[in-house]
C-alpha cells in the first residue's frame, strides 16, 4: 500500500519561509512523479509543483509560485521537499503531496496526470 505523509507545515508571517516534506513508502519511489497540490477557489485543487520520476531533473510550477517555491527529491530517502520562500497570505492552504506512476520513463510531470495516491495534507498559514 502506497503511503504519503506530509510534514513541516506551520504558521509564518508574510515574507517568511517553510520547507514541506513528503515521505513515501510502499512504492518503488524513483519510478513515481511526485506533486504538491492545494485547494483553490472554484476548483477541487490546483497543482503547485511537481517533479518527474527517476532523476527529478524536470520540474513544473504553477505561475503563482514560480521563483518562490522549489521542489526537490531524495530518492535514497524516499522524500520530496517543497521549499517555499517569500510566502504570501494567498499561499495559505492545506498542502497535499501525491504520487503518479510507476513510470519506466517520464519526460515531464503534469498536474493533469492521474495522481493515484495522496497524503493527508499539512496546513500552511501565512499572516499579513
Amino acid at each position: 500500500e502506497v503511503q504519503l505523509v506530509e510534514a513541516w507545515g506551520g504558521s509564518v508571517q508574510a515574507g517568511g519561509s517553510l520547507r514541506l516534506s513528503c515521505a513515501a513508502s510502499g512504492l518503488t519511489f524513483d519510478a513515481y512523479a511526485i506533486g504538491w497540490f492545494r485547494p483553490a477557489p472554484g476548483k477541487e485543487r490546483e497543482g503547485v509543483s511537481c517533479i518527474r520520476s527517476r532523476d527529478g531533473s524536470v520540474t513544473n510550477y504553477a505561475d503563482s509560485v514560480k521563483g518562490r517555491f522549489t521542489i526537490s527529491r531524495d530518492n535514497a530517502k524516499n522524500m520530496v521537499y517543497l521549499q517555499m520562500n517569500s510566502l504570501q497570505p494567498e499561499d495559505t492552504a492545506v498542502y497535499y503531496c501525491a504520487a503518479d506512476g510507476p513510470h519506466r520513463f517520464l519526460s515531464r510531470c503534469v498536474f493533469s496526470a492521474p495522481w493515484g495516491s495522496w497524503g493527508q495534507g499539512t496546513q500552511v498559514t501565512v499572516s499579513s
